[in-house]
């Protein structure tokens, strides 16, 4: 069994690069307004890769994200930013008190290429690349529909514009991360299960890689995490920050993947975990359930990163390294 300490992406703005930003917008955040960057934004934004890469090697992780901070409208990035969208009224993301463009998608989700073009960039940067994508669920959740006509038909051609982005990437992608809170923050009906499922499993068949569906905000109810169960994906993700008992209880329950992703660091909280708080997460989620000889385990902050400062970020990464190296050595 291999342990991989990984993360959800989506990270804070390291400071040089924020107040570059400013100096050329603005504002910090939200300096894309229409997907077209300046020359100088765009610069601002490859030193941010570059850093916040370097701050995942230094830390010791084993699995690199992009780092995504070109996503200043966070999940609804790749929506915001392509031609047949248009960028709505600013509104609350989930239930916390960041906000983003409500993406008004008005014409065919055609497959544009923004996503692989930032992990080409980061390519050159790492030899152990994770790709980080909003789930189609998800996308229909925090976005407003004026092309397709019904639920069914906008998360179908949800997932076949995340299946087209996910084709396109670099191969040197080791692992697809698919970002899913809605699924736990606004779970689909019943009778829209199997869509969920289906949606699911195009992106997983559109790449070789490693495909890891990851929801956070508490536990997945029981028929749905029953029908992704389903999809082949890789690992499903449990967040045993919010709801350790709960993702414990369905795996007992129902079983899970051949692999599985694991929240044990606090995504939200400035409070910085021990290495030995990690560990012990980890080793207890194991010693919970039924199967536990997994493929890999990888071990992840429940959530994304950009809620907390860039020295409170940092230092979790370290921890989540050190955590997952504690395991290691004592097996």
């Amino acid at each position: 069994m291999e342990h991989v300490a990984t993360t959800a992406g989506l990270f804070p703005i390291p400071d040089a690069q924020r107040g570059r930003l400013v100096d050329l917008t603005g504002r910090g955040k939200g300096a894309l307004i229409d997907g077209d960057e300046s020359a100088d934004v765009a610069a601002a934004y490859d030193a941010a890769r570059e850093r916040l890469v370097a701050a995942q090697r230094e830390a010791g992780l084993d699995r690199v994200v992009e780092g995504q901070a070109r996503w200043d409208d966070m999940l609804a990035h790749p929506l915001c930013v392509h031609e047949n969208v248009r960028a709505g009224d600013v509104v609350r993301y989930y239930d916390n008190n960041n906000f983003y463009r409500e993406p008004v998608v008005t014409g065919p989700l055609t497959e544009d290429g923004d996503l692989a073009a930032d992990l080409s960039a980061a390519a050159r940067l790492t030899d152990s690349l994770q790709a980080v994508v909003p789930g189609p669920y998800s996308l229909t959740d925090l976005a407003r529909d004026e092309q397709y006509g019904s639920s069914a038909a906008f998360l179908d051609g949800l997932a076949d514009f995340l299946a087209g982005e996910v084709d396109a990437f670099p191969d040197a992608v080791d692992t697809v991360l698919v970002l899913e809170p809605s699924l736990v923050t606004s779970p689909p009906d019943d009778d829209a299960h199997v869509r969920v499922r289906d949606a699911l499993a195009a992106v997983n068949a559109a790449t070789d890689a490693d495909v890891v569906v990851h929801t956070y905000w508490g536990a997945l109810g029981e028929k749905l995490h029953a029908h992704l169960l389903d999809t082949d994906v890789a690992a499903l993700g449990y967040d045993l920050v919010s709801a350790h008992e709960e993702c414990v209880y369905l795996v007992q329950e129902y079983g899970t993947a051949d692999s599985v992703a694991l929240g044990v660091v606090d995504g939200q909280n400035t409070r910085v975990e021990a290495p030995e708080t990690v560990a012990d997460r980890l080793s207890w989620f194991r010693e919970s359930v039924p199967v536990s000889d997994f493929e890999t385990v990888y071990a992840t902050p429940n959530t994304e990163l950009f809620y907390l400062p860039v020295s409170a970020f940092e230092d979790k990464l370290g921890a989540l390294a050190a955590g997952v190296e504690r395991v290691e050595v004592a097996e």
